[in-house]
């Protein structure tokens, strides 16, 4: 990634699941996880990215309204992951150091989508958002991570 990213929004699962919902800023604890999220202490990623620009590609491919009946709404987090980002290449952080606000992260693997999250929003949505699913990351350093922070390789 060159060049910063930013925050866009944050949202959290307080339970598997329930519904996702949105807040401002998150705490972000090492190796635990975000507080108040389904996976904080351990069962799941630390904290997962996805990029604006891959939800938007997404939402196009759907159809735009069309005739052909698919519409991909994956706003309000519908897509599962905590932080939606811009301008963010998350693809290429797997196996990099990264800071979101003034947290350390590092990327571990693409977060693929799966069967689950299509059975949630639509068909379709798993080949929409293949290779472009965005970012599981173990937290390193921890932090408070706020919408609008920066995001930037280290």
């Amino acid at each position: 990634m060159d060049g910063t990213g930013r925050v866009e929004a944050i949202h959290l699962a307080p339970e598997s699941g329930a519904d996702v919902e949105p807040t401002e800023s998150v705490e972000a604890l090492a190796g635990e996880g975000l507080r108040g999220d389904r996976h904080f202490g351990g069962g799941g990623a630390d904290i997962t990215l996805i990029e604006a620009e891959a939800l938007e590609a997404a939402a196009g491919r759907a159809g735009g309204g069309g005739d052909d009946g698919a519409n991909i709404d994956l706003t309000d987090g519908r897509h599962r992951r905590n932080v939606t980002t811009r301008d963010a290449a998350l693809n290429h952080l797997v196996g990099e150091r990264f800071r979101v606000g003034d947290v350390i992260c590092e990327g571990v693997e693409l977060c693929e989508p799966c069967g689950h999250l299509e059975s949630l929003t639509a068909e379709g949505a798993v080949s929409a958002l293949l290779h472009r699913g965005g970012l599981c990351a173990e937290i390193v350093e921890s932090g408070t991570v706020e919408v609008g922070d920066e995001i930037e390789p280290l």
